[in-house]
């Protein structure tokens, strides 16, 4: 069945909206708000339905031709066929829509809150990681990325979303493996590359299952396929609940280092760090404003060292969820004493190291964020930045017990921060102001900053 749609919108996902002669709404890939498409039906449900495009009647004005094809077969890039403004208006309305649709807020207020999209300066080439997946395709080992929802991986020889300096690891590293094991198997089923354009430190990251592996022989090769001052091996069975056996160190330092704001950060696989440096210091300056302090100055042409922030002097601040430090350094940088809560045993060691390199005042408990709330007494601010699920239940709840004047929520979805945001506004809270920040040009991937006030 065919039929002729105007788009209207971009959804949250790589998929365009509009509606069906019927009334149907149809989601359409490859789609761009304002284009005349007749569309070619893939799927249909009793609610909507799925389309592909067959022919552009009337192209949209936003769009761009897509610099990486590969990008969108591989799901890497779904919006390149946009113009930037066009992905930024998206993203902004998107989380605007969130607040509307799940959070139940009324659109005035929500469209009122919401403030415009912080573009990234680095529309291509923003990457400090890359994430590849590993197949076996007709006996031949595969290094490329893995669409939603596939179990193929597609190989690509490059990724214009990363550093200039790794754009070429996927093919380099591929070739390197397929050398070392020869007609075998090292059991390798990810690899993670990670590099700093202000440091100008590499880690290469290999998961593998626990077992016999040939350390020295790896290193040399890899060592030989792509500069790197660190590669490791992180020993875990595949699968989505990933438990970290071990870390061996095959070469190198065993850490990855990385400059934001006026912190220095070692990470160790595979602790997480956001991966657009320059955009996360965006992040930290929207966590540091909305707690009523005043971020850091950053000299002209980047050249010369970054200023700390300022302001939070004599504020006890709980920073849940805190990774290696991203928020919890600068914050104490600012002045505040900081209680910071994380769960995740590597994370724990990368901040404890992070912290004292710094010289910040960090109090650092290692444990559940919800369990380890109700200990931390009296706070006068709170920031939090969950994994994608957003805050567990009764977490909500127990920020609300703690009573902090402000708190600042930092995530990476859109939809379980809008769930959490009804949950703050019944318990006490009040929504005053987000920012969304775009880490993640050419994807409808957006970071949201939040501040919420107690009523």
């Amino acid at each position: 069945m065919t039929d002729t749609i105007t788009i209207e919108r971009m959804g949250y996902g790589a998929e365009a909206v509009g509606h069906l002669a019927s009334g149907k709404t149809v989601f359409v890939e490859g789609g761009a708000p304002g284009d005349v498409a007749e569309v070619q039906l893939v799927e249909e449900k009793a609610s909507f339905a799925r389309a592909r495009i067959q022919r552009l009647v009337e192209p949209s004005p936003l769009r761009v031709a897509p610099e990486w094809l590969d990008g969108i077969a591989t799901g890497a890039a779904p919006w390149q066929h946009l113009s930037y403004d066009a992905q930024l208006s998206a993203k902004r309305d998107n989380v605007a829509s969130a607040l509307v649709r799940t959070a139940h807020l009324p659109e005035e207020r929500a469209e009122a809150v919401v403030e415009p999209c912080v573009p990234s300066k680095r529309r291509w080439g923003y990457r400090n990681k890359l994430e590849l997946a590993c197949a076996d395709e007709a006996g031949r080992f595969c290094l490329g990325f893995r669409p939603a929802e596939s179990d193929q991986v597609i190989a690509t020889p490059t990724c214009p979303l990363a550093h200039r300096s790794i754009q070429k690891a996927p093919k380099a590293l591929q070739g390197a493996l397929r050398f070392a094991q020869g007609s075998g198997s090292l059991g390798i089923y990810r690899v993670g590359v990670r590099n700093s354009l202000r440091t100008g430190e590499t880690e290469i990251a290999l998961w593998t299952p626990a077992g016999a592996f040939p350390r020295a022989h790896v290193a040399k090769t890899l060592s030989s396929a792509l500069k790197a001052t660190s590669i490791v091996r992180v020993m875990a069975d595949p699968g989505h609940a990933r438990k970290i056996k071990g870390v061996e160190v095959l070469a190198g330092k065993g850490f990855w280092e990385e400059q934001l704001g006026a912190a220095r950060y070692m990470v160790a696989a595979p602790s997480f760090f956001q991966v657009n440096t320059a955009q996360a210091e965006r992040l930290v300056d929207a966590a540091i404003e909305f707690l009523g302090g005043t971020p850091g100055a950053r000299p002209d042409g980047g050249t010369g060292e970054p200023e700390a922030p300022t302001g939070l002097d004599g504020l006890y601040i709980a920073d849940l969820y805190a990774g290696g430090g991203t928020f919890s350094i600068p914050i104490a940088q600012a002045g505040a004493e900081v209680v910071a809560v994380e769960s995740a045993g590597s994370s724990v060691r990368d901040l404890r190291r992070n912290v004292d390199a710094n010289g910040a005042f960090v109090d650092v408990v290692g444990g559940d964020a919800a369990r380890e709330l109700p200990e931390l007494g009296e706070l006068d601010a709170l920031v939090v930045d969950p994994p994608r699920a957003g805050l567990a239940d009764g977490v909500v709840e127990s920020i609300a017990a703690a009573s902090p004047e402000r708190v600042v929520y930092i995530s990476c979805n859109p939809a379980t921060w809008a769930r959490d945001v009804a949950r703050f506004e019944s318990s006490g809270y009040r929504l005053a102001r987000v920012r969304p920040v775009d880490l993640f040009p050419q994807t409808y991937h957006v970071e949201v900053a939040s501040l919420f006030e107690r009523a």
